[in-house]
């Protein structure tokens, strides 16, 4: 009898276990229905308000896409799932390029914001400024018929220039201007002038003046 008894009482403590196992279950599946209940009343709002607002923006769109253009869309998105895959691996290795890169363009950066100040304070930026202005002066103070004739003679104008500037004429504008800007008394008497005519020098300088007097004549 009593080995009977302590059998039962074993089996009434399982028993009475599984029963408080199953009601805290119970428990807590009526807890989650509930949990489960309350976001639905709390998402119910939402979705619908989610729904209204989607079938608002496809009926702004209604005209331009169709349903068929959607599933052609997706089907070629998931057709180029590879290539999608390769291009982000692209971007990723990018990122990883400009992150090694961004010390080296930073100091980049920096010399070429260094150089700037230091073209700034040696005036570069004035000249242009002022060479832009002569530009602009220059462009307004010629029509478009001086710009034709200008094009016409562009070649004969860019001759002369270039005889200009060759070592022997620059001499002699400058020999001209430093005697121009002498201030020494000058022997303007008949007799000093013609006792400079002895000068081989100005002889030359009159023959060479002739010979220009003469072609700006025939000219």
């Amino acid at each position: 009898m009593e080995q009977t008894l302590l059998e039962l009482n074993q089996k009434i403590d399982a028993l009475t276990t599984q029963v408080a196992f199953l009601s805290e279950e119970a428990r807590l599946q009526q807890r989650r229905r509930q949990e489960w209940d309350e976001l639905k009343d709390d998402m119910t709002p939402i979705m619908n308000d989610v729904f209204r607002l989607s079938v608002q923006q496809l009926e702004e769109v209604e005209s331009y896409v169709q349903i068929e253009d959607i599933f052609h869309l997706f089907k070629r998105v998931l057709r180029n799932t590879r290539n999608l895959e390769q291009m982000l691996d692209q971007l990723e290795s990018l990122v990883e390029l400009w992150q090694d890169l961004s010390p080296l363009t930073r100091d980049v950066f920096l010399t070429f914001m260094n150089r700037l100040e230091e073209m700034e304070q040696k005036g570069y930026f004035a000249f242009l400024q002022g060479g832009l202005e002569i530009v602009d002066r220059i462009v307004t103070s010629f029509d478009e018929e001086d710009v034709r004739q200008l094009g016409d003679n562009i070649v004969l104008i860019l001759q002369t220039v270039k005889e200009m500037t060759q070592p022997e004429v620059m001499n002699m504008m400058r020999n001209t201007a430093l005697v121009v800007k002498e201030e020494e008394p000058l022997d303007t008497s008949l007799l000093g002038i013609l006792r400079q005519l002895n000068d081989p020098a100005v002889k030359r300088g009159l023959a060479k003046t002739l010979m220009v007097l003469k072609s700006v004549a025939e000219t």
